[in-house]
């Protein structure tokens, strides 16, 4: 008699579960983030409209994540100057895509051994389709591998890049950036314009203080945590060759610096 009761309130339970879905949060129309995170506040008043475009290279795991920085370069540029391409291998069939990467004023930033410091490019000799690949490292150099287009590419990297205002966000190294800042980077050596850096940055800046005022900490890099004993797992082999790349760097600028897009 008692489990039939239990049974039967059990079932009147379910039965007072509203049959609609909970409300969502009304989300931004230009960013697409709840109202209450968006950061449009800090974008631009009017979209920045360089002589070339940005063209993202965007791995699929990407468009998961909540604290990406993508979406704020797509939105702090004027339309068509940043163009997002999805996938793991790239041109795939797309001709628009193959055109762009053919283009010789088509500019692959990634730091191989053959690639030259942004700041040799002659910004006359533009305008310039500069391409990033948007994942974490490793996804990135799975796309370049696997992405034989971009093998003949010219390419170029960044030096000097100096620390991530990605304050939220564990990077590998301290050298390393996120795809908004790496972005804004070359388009300030390209474009010789420091517009870039001063307004292109504050949403990120907007972003972090946010999440740092609900409850968000401070993350270090993964590089600065080893180095003072803090780091809390075995250092793995991808992470030790990292780390030696940046002590190689620190000696010999000449090095690739490897800048994260995330």
């Amino acid at each position: 008699m008692g489990e039939g009761l239990l049974e039967m309130t059990a079932w009147e339970d379910l039965a007072n579960i509203p049959a609609d879905p909970p409300k969502m949060r009304p989300k931004c129309t230009k960013c697409c983030r709840p109202v209450q995170v968006c950061w449009c506040s800090a974008l631009p008043s009017q979209p920045l409209a360089p002589g070339g475009r940005i063209v993202l290279l965007q791995h699929p795991a990407e468009e998961k994540r909540s604290l990406r920085t993508a979406p704020m370069l797509s939105v702090g540029l004027a339309p068509g100057k940043c163009l997002i391409y999805k996938g793991k291998r790239f041109p795939r069939h797309d001709q628009e895509l193959e055109t762009i990467l053919a283009d010789k004023r088509s500019l692959l930033l990634y730091p191989s051994a053959s690639s030259v410091p942004i700041e040799q490019i002659d910004p006359r000799d533009g305008p310039y389709n500069l391409i990033l690949i948007d994942g974490t490292w490793p996804q990135a150099k799975a796309i370049y591998h696997s992405s034989t287009a971009l093998h003949g590419m010219r390419q170029v990297k960044l030096v000097s890049s100096g620390t991530s205002s990605y304050i939220i966000r564990t990077q590998p190294t301290e050298g390393c950036l996120s795809t908004l800042e790496t972005a804004i980077e070359a388009l300030s050596v390209l474009e010789r314009d420091a517009r870039y850096r001063e307004q292109l940055l504050q949403p990120l800046h907007v972003l972090c203080q946010f999440q740092l005022a609900n409850g968000a900490v401070t993350h270090q890099s993964k590089e600065f945590l080893i180095r003072h004993n803090q780091y809390p797992k075995l250092i793995g082999r991808r992470l030790n060759r990292l780390l030696k790349h940046a002590d190689n760097f620190k000696d010999d600028p000449s090095e690739p610096s490897e800048n994260s897009a995330s």
